[in-house]
């Protein structure tokens, strides 16, 4: 690791603890030139490769980063901190990994990011559950908001998905 104020090589770790259930490494750092600290992030990199099963049946590797893209787009010009939308994917990646071994259908993962975003912002979540549901009419807007207003998302200090081991119903 290069230290960002002298650029030298040797620096030593002070403290390293796990983030978001372990899967990033947040590691306070100091450089034994310059006597500096700075932090460090790194996140843990799965071995087996999930594979994403779409919905013509054809198969393709799972990234966090189209997850990632998806939010950002329903997110749009809302707004949302950036840390916040990582944080949604970091939190669906790791959702993802631990349930399901090789496999997963993007239903799966759809589901999953409209209920995390449902609990972020109304707006958002209306966007892309547009798309994930593939609405056609105005009615089918109306429906989904109408069932937003009758059941409101999660208060803000409550995580961001759902409990794993109880499905999502959206």
């Amino acid at each position: 690791m290069n230290c960002p104020f002298c650029n030298t090589k040797d620096a030593k770790v002070i403290d390293s603890r796990g983030i978001d259930s372990g899967a990033i490494i947040r590691r306070r750092r100091e450089c034994l030139h310059c006597k500096k600290r700075f932090t460090s992030y790194e996140r843990v990199e799965r071995s087996e490769r999930l594979v994403v099963i779409k919905k013509d049946g054809s198969r393709v590797p799972f990234e966090l980063q189209k997850i990632l893209r998806g939010i950002r787009s329903a997110c749009g010009k809302r707004p949302i901190p950036e840390e916040v939308k990582q944080r949604v994917a970091d939190e669906i990646d790791d959702a993802i990994h631990r349930e399901f071994e090789r496999e997963v259908h993007s239903l799966a993962i759809g589901r999953r990011v409209a209920m995390a975003l449902r609990n972020v912002d109304a707006v958002a979540y209306v966007r892309f559950a547009s798309v994930y549901h593939d609405f056609q009419s105005v009615s089918e807007f109306q429906a989904e908001i109408s069932d937003l207003s009758e059941k409101p998302p999660t208060k803000a200090h409550e995580p961001l998905l759902f409990d794993h081991r109880t499905p999502p119903t959206v």
